[in-house]
């Protein structure tokens, strides 16, 4: 059960970051590193603004749906109500989901993807190396363990 679940769950973050891609990588513009984002202001594809715009009316959603998707596979579909077995399973899934991110969406998605391409920045790399992805997600599994605390907390709240 608990595969599925985390299958679900991942499912979920995917569609949620196509729905802000959309057809155009310009739509997560916010998602790039600096010098393909400063290239892009240069070429005059987008400005500052409104990529801060973007990244707030994506962000603020996407984080809110995945704690509310937590909360109710936690509570509604497993029946956890406690701190302990909410904390483990949230430490799960938050961590199922950074890894998930840095290899299937960021190295596999992005990197084979035309999708993710911004015409005029070709020559930028725009995905994580292997490193990268590595010092990434080893610093987020070490945030992960107190975000499943807080999602424990929450969990013993309700």
């Amino acid at each position: 059960m608990i595969v599925l679940q985390l299958i679900l769950f991942c499912a979920l973050f995917t569609l949620m970051v196509k729905l802000a891609v959309r057809n155009n990588a310009l739509n997560a513009l916010f998602f790039y590193p600096k010098p393909v984002q400063e290239r892009v202001y240069q070429l005059g594809l987008t400005d500052r603004e409104t990529v801060a715009r973007k990244r707030k009316r994506f962000m603020i959603p996407f984080l809110l749906v995945l704690l509310a998707a937590l909360l109710m596979i936690i509570v509604l579909w497993n029946g956890n109500h406690d701190f302990l077995p909410a904390y483990f399973q949230a430490l799960l899934f938050l961590e199922v989901m950074n890894w998930y991110d840095g290899i299937i969406i960021d190295r596999l998605w992005v990197g084979h993807s035309t999708l993710w391409v911004i015409p005029g920045t070709e020559d930028i790399p725009f995905v994580q190396t292997w490193p990268q992805v590595l010092k990434k997600r080893g610093i987020l599994t070490l945030v992960w363990i107190v975000g499943a605390a807080i999602v424990g907390l929450i969990v013993q709240m309700l």
